[in-house]
């Protein structure tokens, strides 16, 4: 999720193995950077909102039936904030809304298959069924005293929920106030498992949970966590990849069956693609033709089981999806977060 544009639309609105070491100096580079054929539009899901002046897809994630959910972060109050899409015949439903969130996210829960999201707002996350009913709150609240800002999910094995809290995404942006947060599985417990982070935006675990990526959306890194191994503490976390994303920063990150990495970025349509070490792929692009009208790439979603990658891309023209070739097949670390 973009935080400036969300604190924006809110003003408007008025509401196996361990993987390899990654090399810490990585970033893409001349010799090294080559850019993928561009994506493929496959449809308009939103327009922009006339209450907030803009619309912002995100947490795509397919469902148990087969559909893709996304959530629109800047939905006004009464507008779709949980839409169902059907790729194949290019139906949208809304299935949620509500008179004040900001749903940043969404990931269905692997033992209850139960639709979780996040709401930067509120700091709450709440779950609900794919009909969007039985709404709950699964967490809301203060963490040591502090109120979390919850923007990306990833759950665990055991199904325990990780949380970035985006604090620093609002002025003063420089801050490193961000923090990880564990959810407990049973009892719903919160603990926080880093802090002091720039503005944590994108979680995920490597393809073999032997490891957690985390996104800074305000310092354009991406860090790598080991945990204890009941998941209840870091084990060791140092920078891993240094991103030079020009007027771009850090969004949502996917993992796919070979633990390649597809991070999202806000203020440039595109989707990097780095290895499972942290060594640069490639870039994924939309068509030229449609890069003027959107300015923000912030998540990907790869249908389990195959190949057929599908990216949440927005701006002035609206929200839209596109889709490409991942380079590995899909797994639940690259079905939402």
């Amino acid at each position: 999720m973009a935080p400036t544009v969300l604190v924006l639309g809110v003003l408007l609105a008025g509401c196996s193995a361990s993987p390899s070491e990654p090399d810490a100096g990585a970033e893409p580079s001349a010799t090294t950077r080559t850019t993928a054929p561009a994506s493929q539009r496959v449809m308009q899901v939103t327009n922009v909102h006339e209450g907030t002046g803009m619309t912002l897809l995100e947490g795509p994630t397919f469902g148990p039936d087969g559909a893709l959910y996304v959530v629109d972060v800047t939905a006004p109050p009464g507008a779709g904030k949980v839409l169902r899409v059907d790729v194949d015949t290019q139906e949208v439903e809304t299935i949620y809304t509500d008179d004040g969130s900001a749903l940043t996210s969404a990931q269905f829960g692997p033992a209850d298959e139960r639709l979780y999201v996040t709401d930067f707002l509120s700091g709450s996350i709440r779950s609900m069924t794919p009909e969007g009913q039985d709404v709950r709150d699964e967490f809301t609240g203060e963490i040591d005293g502090t109120p979390m800002q919850p923007d990306d999910v990833s759950f665990d094995m055991d199904g325990n929920l990780y949380v970035t809290d985006a604090a620093g995404a609002r002025d003063p942006y420089w801050e490193p106030t961000g923090r990880i947060i564990r959810l407990d599985g049973t009892t719903g417990d919160a603990t926080v498992l880093a802090d002091e982070l720039e503005s944590p935006n994108g979680i995920g675990f490597s393809a073999d949970f032997g490891g957690l990526w985390i996104s800074l959306n305000t310092g354009n890194r991406i860090d790598h966590l080991t945990l204890s191994d009941d998941g209840t503490e870091v084990s060791t976390a140092f920078p891993a990849v240094y991103v030079s994303a020009g007027v771009g920063q850090l969004d949502s990150i996917a993992v796919d069956a070979a633990g390649n990495l597809y991070i999202g970025l806000h203020g440039r349509p595109e989707i990097l693609v780095y290895d499972t070490g942290g060594a640069f792929l490639t870039t994924i692009s939309v068509p030229t033709d449609d890069q003027a009208g959107l300015n923000s790439a912030t998540n990907v979603a790869i249908r389990p089981g195959t190949t057929e990658a599908y990216a949440t891309i927005s701006g002035d023209d609206g929200g839209f999806l596109y889709t490409f070739n991942a380079f590995a097949e899909g797994i639940r670390q690259s079905n939402g977060g």
